[in-house]
């Protein structure tokens, strides 16, 4: 049935008053934010906090999932000065780890991988100590994109798969089996590199396709996850279909830890970069 009305643990409020520092920054240098981009309920924690997940290559994506905000425009041609841009703004937040991702470029030969991996290097010059994860599309599925960000070193790079098979007509243009395939390359490349994934949850699944999901992950070698609740970011948008009590997500928490992941973040407000320097604790 569908459910339209969030629950009361779902109440988190934003607060643009605290966001301040965080924008005229971002203003400063021009840069993007998922953060802002993708309407995160996490913003005012996160910014608050002086972090964000940065976004290179413009905020145009050339793909229609139905459950996302980021726009869908023609993107624009990648901007030779961002790396070193996204590179200032660590320096000046004093970022002990980071998130950089990007919209789907397929508009791209390399679906943009060179820009993350000059970014990593622009990074790396200026502030060595800090963690890098990398959150990117599937290029298409392109072996030679893959390896470039493999050998750009970061910490972590992750590749999320969303949600289940059977719902990926949410995803226009996306492929559940290649995004495994991303997932096993980026392990098979580099069996050391920490690689990672992120769902959500309440758009239609059920509990057995999300355990299949687990068993896919641990398949190609993926040990990180992260478990979220779907929040349509507006009226035009997929619609949530149920949210999800707090004590599911502890479930599937313990379950993805007995299947064998090393490190899982679950619960209503979990996203991809949240509180992402937790996954490299051990790193």
């Amino acid at each position: 049935m569908l459910t339209t009305r969030r629950p009361e643990w779902l109440q988190k409020k934003v607060s643009p008053s605290l966001h301040l520092d965080m924008d005229r920054l971002l203003l400063d240098l021009n840069l993007h934010t998922v953060c802002r981009e993708a309407n995160c309920p996490n913003i005012t924690e996160c910014y608050g906090s002086n972090r964000a997940t940065f976004l290179i290559l413009g905020t145009a994506c050339t793909r229609l999932c139905s459950f996302c905000s980021v726009t869908k425009k023609e993107p624009l041609p990648p901007d030779p000065g961002e790396p070193e841009r996204v590179a200032e703004a660590i320096v000046r937040l004093r970022l002990a780890h980071l998130v950089i991702t990007s919209p789907t470029r397929d508009d791209l030969p390399d679906g943009g991988a060179d820009s993350f991996v000059r970014t990593v290097a622009a990074i790396r010059r200026v502030s060595p100590q800090t963690g890098i994860e990398l959150l990117i599309p599937d290029f298409l599925g392109d072996g030679e994109s893959i390896a470039k960000v493999v050998n750009a070193r970061p910490d972590i790079v992750g590749h999320n798969l969303e949600t289940v098979p059977r719902l990926y007509h949410i995803r226009q243009g996306a492929d559940y089996l290649r995004s495994l395939e991303v997932l096993r390359l980026l392990h098979e490349l580099d069996p050391e590199l920490k690689t990672k994934s992120g769902i959500m949850l309440g758009l239609g699944e059920t509990p057995d396709e999300v355990v299949n999901l687990f068993r896919d992950l641990m398949a190609v070698g993926c040990r990180y996850l992260s478990i979220g609740q779907y929040l349509a970011p507006g009226r035009k948008q997929y619609p949530v279909q149920s949210y999800i009590r707090p004590e599911l997500f502890t479930l599937y928490k313990e379950q993805a830890l007995a299947i064998g992941f090393q490190h899982v973040e679950s619960g209503p407000y979990v996203r991809s970069s949240f509180n992402a320097e937790r996954y490299s604790d051990d790193r």
